[in-house]
Formats: C-alpha cells, structure tokens, sequence
C-alpha cells in the first residue's frame, strides 16, 4: 500500500493510502449525467463510447440537457466542461447528458427551469472531477492504528484526498472521545 500522509491524533496515527481497489464510480454508482465519448487513444473517457453522428443528435435534441466534454491527457488526465488552453494535448472527447424526464424524477420537479439547469451543470462538474480521480489513480482510503499496530478503523474509496483525511480526523476522535 502506498501511503500519502500520515499523522498522529492523541495516542492513535491516522494513514492515508491510495486505494490500489478503487471501484470505477461511472459503473457501480447512480448518477444523473451519462458520459457519451469519442476517441482513438486507449483511454477510456465515459460510459459508452460512440460516434459522433450519436453525440450530435442527443446534442441536438429538446429531450436532453447536454454538456461538452474536455479531456486533457498529458501526464495524466483532466476532464471539465469549458476546455483547455493546450491545442496539443487536449480537446472535445465528448459530451455528458441527461434526458429531461431523468432531470424531472431526480429532482422531483414538473418544470426544468434555468436554476435547474444550474444545478445539473453543478452535479456534472462533480461526476467529471470524481471520475478524473478515478483515472488518474487519486482514490484513498485510510486506517486508524494504535501505536502498537493496531487497526482500530478504516474506510476505503474516498475519490477526494481531503474528505479522506476529514473523515479519519473524525473517526480518531470520536475514538479518543468514546475511550475516555
């Protein structure tokens, strides 16, 4: 395991790992938005790879609120909705979308309303950034250790190195507290 941080809360020590088991979250969680992709590397961008033909029709389309999709691949990989300034290394590698009716049942509403779109751009942005995380190998997980070795607590697939540590911070001291 490859440790990341590593520090000392009382008389326990919290260490960070990157989470070599990460589980990809476009296959095993729900999310709002689907990751149409086009390309010729080896990477695999979203959730179905397709055509652009496919791209531009749900583009097009009055059913869906549709986003472009940016990648930049050069020592690992970024992803958002707005691009890069590289020409070289970077560009469209396809769109994330969601059908209106999906929009509706997710948000419990009648009417998508320009607020609502907002909030789905929100939700995107946050699908894209957890699976770049995913990509570039930055998924953690953490322990909680006596100073004898111990493994008192520990959780695994944080796709956030800062909500990791938070979360241990937290689990240290609410065992600190209840030892008491």
């Amino acid at each position: 395991m490859n440790m990341v941080e590593n520090k000392v809360v009382g008389n326990l020590e919290i260490c960070i790992y990157i989470d070599n088991d990460a589980i990809n979250p476009r296959e095993n969680y729900a999310h709002l938005g689907e990751i149409l992709y086009h390309n010729r590397s080896k990477y695999i961008l979203g959730d179905r790879q397709t055509n652009n033909t496919e791209m531009e029709l749900k583009a097009q389309s009055k059913d869906v609120v549709c986003f472009p999709v940016y990648a930049y691949i050069h020592s690992g990989i970024a992803l958002n909705m707005t691009g890069f300034s590289c020409p070289w290394d970077s560009g469209q590698s396809g769109i994330i979308y969601a059908t209106k009716k999906k929009i509706r049942q997710w948000f419990n509403c009648k009417n998508i309303t320009k607020k609502t779109i907002e909030k789905v751009r929100k939700i995107f942005e946050g699908e894209l950034l957890e699976f770049q995380s995913y990509l570039n190998g930055e998924v953690y997980g953490y322990e909680i250790k006596k100073r004898n070795g111990e493994i008192l607590d520990s959780c695994w697939g944080f796709y956030d190195f800062d909500v990791c540590l938070n979360e241990a911070k937290e689990s240290a001291n609410y065992m600190r507290i209840s030892a008491a």
